[in-house]
């Protein structure tokens, strides 16, 4: 077993056998699903309510097919996402949040609000930025 899954390690006042901070830690990839562009955004409107692989399509602006269902594999995979398939005509497939799924996701849209409601001061901090470096 790698050290990281051996080694209890102190996270959020708790002993956790995980650190995100090890490379060999399982739950790095996990992070990597949750945080990365289409991760963030599928589980945040997830959040809202399930929805049909389309629609869900439609609500995440610029995800492309592909890239859509390789997310929903790995969050359902990761155990955030439930796919619910039916065997209709046509076919008819709905994803939803797990429990675990919503959890995750109510944190994430506490810090999507956050950065929405600081973004006069990042644009602001860009524009100091790109000032000072000629940009």
């Amino acid at each position: 077993m790698a050290q990281a899954e051996t080694e209890s390690v102190r996270a959020g006042g708790a002993e956790s056998p995980f650190d995100v901070f090890s490379r060999q830690c399982p739950s790095r990839g996990t992070l990597e699903h949750v945080t990365g562009r289409w991760g963030s955004l599928t589980l945040g409107a997830l959040y809202e309510s399930g929805f049909r692989f389309n629609e869900l399509r439609r609500r995440v602006d610029g995800v492309s097919e592909k890239m859509l269902s390789q997310t929903l594999h790995a969050l359902e995979r990761d155990g955030l996402v439930h796919r619910d398939a039916r065997l209709t005509n046509p076919p008819r497939v709905d994803y939803e949040l797990t429990a675990l799924g919503r959890e995750v996701a109510g944190r994430l849209l506490d810090l999507i609000q956050l950065v929405e409601g600081r973004m006069p001061e990042v644009i602001e901090a860009r524009h100091r930025y790109d000032a000072a470096n000629g940009a």
